[in-house]
């Protein structure tokens, strides 16, 4: 039977790229180069807690690089690529005024099943860098596909000037306050009912509201889990004093409590 429009499910848009976010912690990266593109390339890696070799001779390091070489904040091969320096590498950077020097790299990481970024080079590239936003563990990327990378930049702005205040330590809290359910509630059956409160909490209060949650405002919001409910704010916060005998949220249909 020929393909239908069918307005109940979205529209395929061809021509974009699957964005997602690459767990690098302790993976080899590898930088070949060391000028400016090349310092924000091994900013982005070490802040995701990659391990970064570069691969550049010490006259191409700009400040910024040899500034990390310094530290020992990356590891430094003070030479020109050659193909052995793939052997450990989990994915490649390049960010070199060499054209064909760059493609030769490309190829021989296609080869090897490496993924890499050329630098400038779209059609030589299995992912492409964004424009990032980033607040604590808040990241919001945008990317243009390679088409326009200073409107990327510009898009990102405004998105972040948009931004409530202190996104950044709300979402420290809530997710304090998912590692804390889970120790109480452990097992894979409780995944939907931790969701659903979870979801509850969230819509509940404010950004500022969750800024302002400490260990004891936490420990006392926990008490309501296993009634489904959550407190109104000034409810929660006049259980400040510590103590919690006055709270009544249990329905007695769950076999433990959670002290503050």
């Amino acid at each position: 039977m020929a393909d239908t429009p069918d307005k109940t499910f979205p529209a395929v848009q061809g021509g974009g790229s699957l964005i997602v976010a690459w767990q690098v912690k302790g993976k080899r990266i590898l930088v070949v180069g060391g000028g400016e593109v090349a310092a924000g390339r091994i900013l982005n890696c070490l802040n995701a807690d990659a391990l970064v070799t570069v691969v550049c001779p010490i006259d191409g390091l700009n400040p910024e690089v040899a500034f990390r070489v310094a530290q020992s904040q990356v590891t430094h091969i003070p030479r020109k690529f050659i193909p052995s320096d793939l052997d450990d590498a989990d994915m490649v950077l390049v960010a070199v005024d060499d054209p064909a020097a760059s493609t030769e790299i490309w190829q021989q990481c296609r080869a090897r099943r490496i993924p890499a970024n050329i630098a400038d080079v779209p059609p030589e590239c299995d992912f492409y860098f964004g424009s990032v936003h980033r607040d604590g563990p808040l990241q919001i990327m945008v990317s243009t596909n390679g088409k326009g990378p200073r409107l990327a930049s510009t898009i990102r702005k405004f998105i972040a000037a948009a931004l409530p205040r202190d996104a950044g330590r709300a979402i420290e809290t809530v997710g304090a306050l998912r590692v804390k359910l889970r120790a109480i509630a452990p097992q894979p059956d409780d995944g939907p009912k931790r969701m659903a409160w979870m979801t509850k909490v969230s819509d509940k209060y404010s950004w500022d509201e969750m800024c302002g949650f400490d260990e004891e405002d936490m420990a006392n919001l926990l008490r309501y889990y296993p009634s489904g409910k959550v407190p109104e704010l000034d409810v929660l916060r006049a259980k400040r004093s510590g103590d919690g005998s006055q709270l009544d949220v249990f329905d007695g249909s769950f076999g433990f409590s959670v002290g503050a």
